[in-house]
């Protein structure tokens, strides 16, 4: 089957799918549905149409884009008109994750599988709340119990959902540690006393021996004129 037929029904697919599909999803379904026998369709000819139909939807005339986000391919709206889907679905679509939440979830998301136990050891604080909260919004998933741990805790994960939320197609996708402290250092500002617009400040800086004499002379006359047996004011 050439490729310009196959498109059609991957378009099909992907627009009808709840979930987004990866290649091999497609290429499995395609096959099922058409029951080749002999000539099947190959993943090449699938990732080659996916291809195609990437760049179709990537000219302006059209509203959607075929994006990889969530593990697989799906239909999505172009960022230029999120406002105007904003109208549709009111404040849910607007809604975003407290801070709390974020950090939280930022744990998972770099130290996965990881506990409770261990998401508050970093934090710092009590995550009953937000860890209810992003299971609620399944951006997090129960992948387990942590076996060598007094208790047996319960393990957490990222789902399918948080990829999807973020726009990312893997884990892998996220940035890096290192780049995003990177992007936080900052460096000193050293400041020097000829960086100073008044020259007296360096003068100043530069005749320490003069203000010491001078303090220390004051000092010596002060205890000279001191009499104890002088009434006090």
């Amino acid at each position: 089957m050439e490729i310009s037929q196959i498109i059609p029904h991957i378009e099909a697919l992907v627009f009808a799918s709840d979930k987004a599909l990866n290649a091999n999803d497609i290429t499995e379904l395609i096959n099922t549905a058409f029951g080749f026998l002999e000539e099947r369709i190959s993943l090449e000819q699938v990732e080659a149409a996916l291809e195609g139909i990437q760049e179709k939807y990537s000219t302006e005339y059209y509203p959607f884009e075929l994006k990889q986000s969530g593990g697989g391919w799906q239909f999505l709206t172009k960022p230029s008109f999120h406002s105007t889907i904003a109208q549709l679905n009111g404040d849910k679509f607007l809604k975003r994750l407290s801070n709390a939440a974020l950090e939280s979830l930022a744990i998972i998301a770099y130290k996965q599988p990881i506990t409770k136990g261990e998401v508050e050891a970093i934090r710092g604080v009590n995550s009953d709340y937000s860890m209810q909260k992003l299971l609620e919004k399944e951006l997090i998933v129960i992948s387990g119990r942590n076996e060598l741990l007094p208790g047996k805790p319960l393990i957490y994960s990222t789902s399918r959902n948080f990829m999807d939320y973020f726009g990312i197609n893997s884990t892998d996708d996220l940035p890096k540690i290192k780049e995003v402290l990177a992007d936080q250092i900052v460096e000193a500002t050293v400041i020097k006393p000829e960086d100073f617009t008044d020259n007296s400040v360096f003068e100043q800086t530069e005749t320490p021996n003069s203000e010491s004499e001078t303090g220390d002379f004051t000092a010596e006359s002060n205890e000279e004129d001191y009499n104890p047996e002088s009434p006090v004011a």
